[in-house]
């Protein structure tokens, strides 16, 4: 049953489903790559290419939604911001593979149109042929989430109605939940009082992630912010990694983004929380992990 039609039977919004890392648990694929090299294009790319090819994950005719991390007035050398040549990348290779069309879209923190502007995103990702949509009230829908903790939210319907969907958090130290990688990526997907799941943002986080199933995530890393996340502010903040993570198991990808900071996934409540839940694995040790250098 496609992703869609499945969501087109709900009246209220249950889980949203997309690719679980079951799926690919019998794949002769890694279940997350750690490419690095100069070019961001060339490293998300081969990353992609290592877990299977982008045909893998995206089929002729789909519509597709890549949710990159917008959320800041920042330009990209400040890393609080996705990189605007991966999400390119991402564009152009969803189009290669036959989709009918690309979204981009993000609830951004500072004002929308300058965070879009000043990110690069909005250029780059419209010069490789997406659609990039500003979040507006008009198209939430209140949906049951089924968490344990978050019951029910708005979220733009943009999410519900695409056949894939493609997480591409930057990476980043949080003051709240520590770091802010793919999983806390979701709350760009949804609009309300967002700050009031700062009472309890781990539970909050997982339960997102839940109903946010991504086809994939690719987790920014070329740029990290090390430092005064998650909008920095002072390259000085930042390290230069050159980077990409992708994988199929997202709290596999978040444990090893988290590693970039000196954390042991272990310690990261979100991520004991999501494994326990069964959204993915948290020991690496257990992860089918591939690395390359381009």
């Amino acid at each position: 049953m496609e992703r869609r039609e499945f969501i087109k039977g709900l009246v209220i919004g249950s889980v949203a489903i997309g690719f679980s890392p079951s799926l690919f648990s019998q794949s002769g694929y890694p279940d997350l790559v750690v490419v690095t090299g100069e070019s961001p294009e060339k490293i998300t790319r081969e990353a992609v290419e290592l877990l299977g090819g982008i045909r893998r994950f995206i089929s002729r005719g789909d519509k597709v939604i890549i949710k990159p991390n917008i959320g800041w007035d920042r330009t990209p050398d400040m890393a609080a911001c996705t990189n605007p040549e991966i999400v390119k990348t991402v564009v152009s290779m969803a189009l290669e593979a036959g989709a009918k069309e690309v979204i981009v879209m993000d609830h951004t923190i500072n004002q929308a149109k300058r965070c879009y502007i000043r990110s690069g995103i909005q250029a780059a990702a419209q010069s490789a042929g997406a659609k990039v949509l500003l979040t507006e009230d008009q198209r939430l829908r209140k949906v049951n989430l089924k968490g344990e903790w978050l019951k029910e939210w708005e979220v733009f319907v943009d999410f519900l109605e695409a056949d894939k969907i493609i997480n591409m958090p930057a990476t980043k130290v949080h003051s709240l939940s520590k770091v802010t990688l793919g999983m806390k990526n979701w709350l760009g997907a949804i609009g309300g009082s967002r700050n009031q799941l700062h009472q309890k943002i781990d539970q909050a986080i997982v339960d997102l992630s839940a109903f946010f199933k991504p086809t994939l995530t690719i987790l920014d890393s070329y740029r990290i912010l090390w430092r005064n996340g998650p909008q920095g502010g002072r390259i000085s903040d930042t390290k230069l990694m050159k980077t990409v993570v992708a994988g199929t198991d997202p709290v596999a990808t978040d444990a090893y983004g988290a590693t970039f900071f000196d954390f042991k996934p272990q310690e990261l409540l979100f991520l004991q929380l999501a494994s326990a839940r069964g959204l993915g694995k948290l020991e690496l040790e257990k992860v089918r992990i591939e690395k390359k250098t381009v």
